[in-house]
């Protein structure tokens, strides 16, 4: 079951409400607005890793990749 707070109590104690997600106390916090609930505090999960240079040789570019393209450039009124 998920803790529900109203606006006042969560703008004045969003810092507890934050470590109790962290903590892992409350699954999620429930913000209510005139007893009406308006949005949820849940934690984020953990990002994958990143590893620099995992997609190495996956992807190629053409030599003429940079090249003026004169249909596109006449569409744009260029003058190439």
């Amino acid at each position: 079951m998920s803790k529900t707070v109203n606006m006042h109590e969560a703008k004045t104690n969003l810092s507890r409400l934050v470590q109790q997600i962290r903590a892992g106390e409350e699954p999620e916090i429930v913000i209510a607005v005139s007893g009406k609930p308006q949005a949820r505090l849940v934690p984020i999960e953990a990002l994958p890793k990143r590893v620099l240079g995992s997609d190495r040789g996956l992807v190629t570019i053409s030599d003429d990749f940079d090249d003026a393209d004169l249909e596109i450039a006449k569409l744009f009124h260029a003058d190439l």
